[in-house]
């Protein structure tokens, strides 16, 4: 698969820090080991040192000795996050003894780590929610400059390159905001452009807004939202590649974007695939998965300002494997 083998390739040119607040869940403790061997990043454990390294010998695990395990429960660092914490928060409530309770938990800890600039990206969800991966992430590290709304993309690995980037497609949103509107959706287009290039690797990402209408053959209220939200788009980034509103065939196949879509530089070239709703965004990755037997990888969070990201908790050890190497990617970009 070589777009997961060059998003490995780009981890290790530039080693990110990538907090694993999960240590101790077995496919989280054996993907760490697996991205210390092949050097893919630097591992950041939250835990007990001792449970770590218990389940790591049990678990005949080599590699963990490279991570660096932090225990918020002995961390010199422990106050300093506690602190930080109050300092965000005191407007919402928060009390210094609060502050020093929820620092123990290894969700905040992480987020703390990274807010502090001590570590790069995180990655949790194979034991807890993505409402308990995603919270912290918010209250902490918040959302990138100009972006209210957090979303998910998914790469769609297909077996017919005559579309995409070599069959290759990145389509958003598939995993948060269930009705954006015009704005939102605008910000959607631009952090799944963004995935686009910093992960998927895409030097031109070319960004179509789908409908059920394509230049206005059809006249509805969702149609509207997707024009304005292509509007907006532009106004938030003046050099993103983009046009809409265009069905899915007019934004893929040369000889109908032709057509529906005459002079469109978008239509029959669309890389970067965005739904004007979640719903949308859901059934359509699924049905392409399924039925035309594409490889989803995903869903990769946007829109925070360094990353977050979340496992289903039924994830493989290759699924946590692949997102260290995203996660370092997308920490990449952000430093930019």
């Amino acid at each position: 698969m070589a777009l997961i083998e060059s998003i490995i390739a780009r981890a290790k040119s530039n080693k990110q820090r990538i907090v694993l607040p999960e240590s101790l869940e077995e496919r989280t403790l054996i993907a760490a080991d697996k991205s210390l061997a092949d050097d893919i990043a630097d591992i950041i454990l939250i835990g007990n040192p001792d449970e770590i390294f218990a389940l790591a010998d049990k678990l005949g695990l080599k590699n963990i000795g490279k991570a660096t395990i932090i225990d918020p429960a002995t961390s010199d660092k422990t106050e300093e996050y506690a602190q930080l914490l109050f300092q965000l928060r005191q407007k919402k409530g928060m009390t210094i003894e609060k502050a020093r309770q929820q620092v123990l938990d290894p969700l905040y800890f992480g987020c703390l780590i990274i807010k502090s600039g001590d570590a790069d990206g995180q990655i949790s969800g194979a034991l807890s929610t993505t409402g308990d991966t995603l919270r912290p992430a918010l209250q902490i590290i918040k959302c990138a400059p100009g972006i209210s709304c957090v979303s998910g993309a998914m790469l769609l690995i297909t077996q017919t390159p005559q579309y995409g980037e070599e069959g290759v497609l990145v389509i958003g949103d598939v995993a948060v905001t269930p009705m954006p509107d015009a704005a939102q959706l605008a910000q959607i287009a631009v952090c799944t452009a963004q995935t686009a290039k910093s992960v998927a690797g895409f030097d031109d990402p070319r960004v179509a807004m789908l409908s059920f209408s394509t230049k206005g053959s059809a006249k509805h209220e969702v149609v509207d939202k997707v024009v304005e939200a292509t509007r907006l788009a532009k106004e938030l980034n003046p050099d993103l590649k983009i046009d809409g509103e265009l069905q899915a065939d007019a934004a893929l196949v040369p000889s109908v974007g032709t057509k529906k879509a005459p002079g469109s530089d978008i239509a029959g070239k669309a890389n970067v695939l965005v739904v004007p709703c979640l719903e949308v965004g859901n059934i359509s990755y699924k049905l392409v998965q399924r039925l035309g037997n594409a490889d989803a990888i995903g869903p990769i969070l946007q829109g925070i300002a360094r990353p977050v990201n979340d496992l289903s908790r039924g994830c493989s050890v290759d699924d946590i494997y692949k997102m260290v190497a995203i996660t370092a990617c997308q920490a990449m970009d952000a430093k930019n």
